[in-house]
């Protein structure tokens, strides 16, 4: 059986082995390996395509310990496990704390802020941030239904994609 994965790994040395090293210790073969570092995502991060064979329960036991020891696997065969959710909070967002409402957005369970853009306003109530979201595949509507609870809290006008 293959798999092939795409990985998200921070640009800094010894990131690849890290990922690597897991695959070969529990037995699966490593088919191909593509790894550009002039690639980047929006945070960042480089993209790294790994193609790997094995039995169904090895292949499953990679995937497992990948995620225990961090290395983010955002796609496996084509199929994208992380959805991108995009949404604007327009309000007085500075003095209401961006950070707050950024940790709070963190604190959903599997989800993380990946990009954030702040337009400030000479009038703090109408500055605006949009705010990139990736979250588990499969929880967009829960995920936009605790944005907007954050936006009630803080008073924002929270504008969400449909």
């Amino acid at each position: 059986m293959r798999l092939k994965l795409v990985l998200e790994l921070l640009d800094v040395p010894g990131q690849l082995l890290d990922a690597l090293n897991p695959i070969g210790r529990l037995g699966a073969n490593i088919v191909a390996v593509i790894h550009q570092r002039d690639v980047k995502t929006e945070r960042g991060t480089v993209p790294v395509q790994i193609t790997i064979e094995g039995d169904k329960d090895t292949l499953n036991e990679v995937l497992n310990l990948l995620e225990e020891t961090g290395i983010e696997i955002i796609e496996v065969d084509g199929i994208l496990r992380k959805e991108k959710i995009t949404t604007i909070l327009v309000g007085n967002i500075v003095d209401q704390d961006l950070k707050d409402t950024v940790n709070l957005l963190n604190k959903i369970e599997g989800v993380m802020v990946a990009d954030l853009d702040l337009k400030m306003s000479e009038h703090p109530e109408k500055s605006a941030s949009r705010i990139v979201i990736e979250a588990q595949q499969g929880r967009k509507k829960e995920v936009l239904t605790k944005i907007k609870d954050i936006g009630n809290l803080k008073g924002f006008l929270v504008i969400n994609e449909v």
